[in-house]
């Protein structure tokens, strides 16, 4: 990977300590307050996203499959906030951001993700650093060089698995079709070939910051996998812990194949192949995507109420200094 020839943007000099013209400062201002509000904005969809996918949940389910191991709730917890913890080592390098505010603002960005709208989260994560004039004054390209990144390196960890993984996935089980896992390796081949191809125009950051990032995501997707398979086995002991390894693997396989259906139904079916539970399998499948629903609840409403009242205090300090 090689950055571009223009200057990181991540790399800009922050406004703070900096004596602006008085035309520039009142820019620089308006900005703020602009940002700001877009961050209020977006932290109130959280919240309300959060609050409408709670009519989704069934409790009844929940309380009969939910695991009442202190193990289990502390690992996954840990699961839950390691993707934005290693997303803020990698912003901390950048622009030093602090701990309590910088993992509200990922979490906030995780939850719009994955409850809202794909990527929209980038676009409130930006949108807070901009209201922050001590982070910097141009975060678009390293927030953008992040989320490729991520993506590339989903790329090559799907087309790493699909080999190892190729006896299952060519035997069909799960209903898994071979034109559909083709197409879908299509799609990611040609993405990642012209993410490369184009590099020098898409990146922003330098070489070092870019291996950087790659090696944190890729560091993320194993941490999935491992944390994966051991809280599976935690719920379901009598099956192996590398098996579950295994199955764990083949579900980011599963969820990464783009043009695939019914990718839930395509998992159950080869974790029921491979273990022989069905009906343990069956429960295991809805407890995960109800935590996985919970989870998002609590980190929405938390991280949103957080952002709500960071700006507001803020903009406070703001109009008293």
């Amino acid at each position: 990977m090689q950055a571009a020839d223009s200057p990181p943007e991540a790399a800009a000099a922050p406004l703070d300590g900096v004596i602006l013209p008085p035309i520039e400062e009142a820019r620089a201002s308006f900005s703020r307050r602009l940002f700001a509000f877009a961050g209020v904005l977006l932290s109130a969809v959280v919240v309300f996203a959060a609050a409408w996918a709670y009519a989704d949940l069934n409790f009844a389910v929940m309380e009969a499959l939910i695991p009442s191991s202190p193990l289990f709730w502390a690992v996954f917890v840990i699961s839950y906030l390691q993707g934005p913890f290693l997303e803020w080592v990698i912003f901390r390098r950048l622009w030093h951001i602090p701990f309590l505010s910088g993992m509200s603002a990922l979490l906030r960005k995780l939850v719009t993700n994955e409850l809202v709208l794909g990527y929209l989260g980038e676009a409130q994560f930006y949108a807070w650093t901009r209201a922050r004039a001590n982070i910097t004054s141009a975060p678009f390209g390293a927030i953008k060089d992040v989320a490729i990144l991520s993506a590339l390196a989903g790329n090559a960890a799907t087309l790493v698995m699909l080999v190892f993984a190729w006896p299952i996935v060519s035997s069909g089980l799960g209903g898994v079709q071979m034109r559909s896992v083709f197409l879908s390796l299509g799609v990611v081949l040609i993405t990642s070939c012209a993410i490369l191809l184009f590099r020098k125009k898409l990146f922003s950051l330098s070489r070092r910051e870019l291996w950087f990032i790659t090696g944190v995501h890729i560091a993320r997707i194993v941490l999935f996998i491992a944390f994966s398979a051991f809280l599976w086995h935690l719920i379901l002991p009598q099956a192996p812990i590398g098996l579950w390894m295994v199955l764990a693997t083949l579900r980011m396989l599963v969820s990464r194949l783009p043009l695939l259906p019914n990718k839930d139904i395509v998992f159950a079916g080869i974790a029921v192949f491979l273990l022989g539970h069905d009906l343990e399998v069956a429960a295991l499948m809805t407890l995960w995507a109800a935590l996985g629903l919970a989870s998002h609840v609590v980190a929405g409403v938390i991280s949103g109420v957080a952002g709500l009242v960071e700006t507001r205090f803020a903009g406070t300090a703001r109009s008293v200094g």
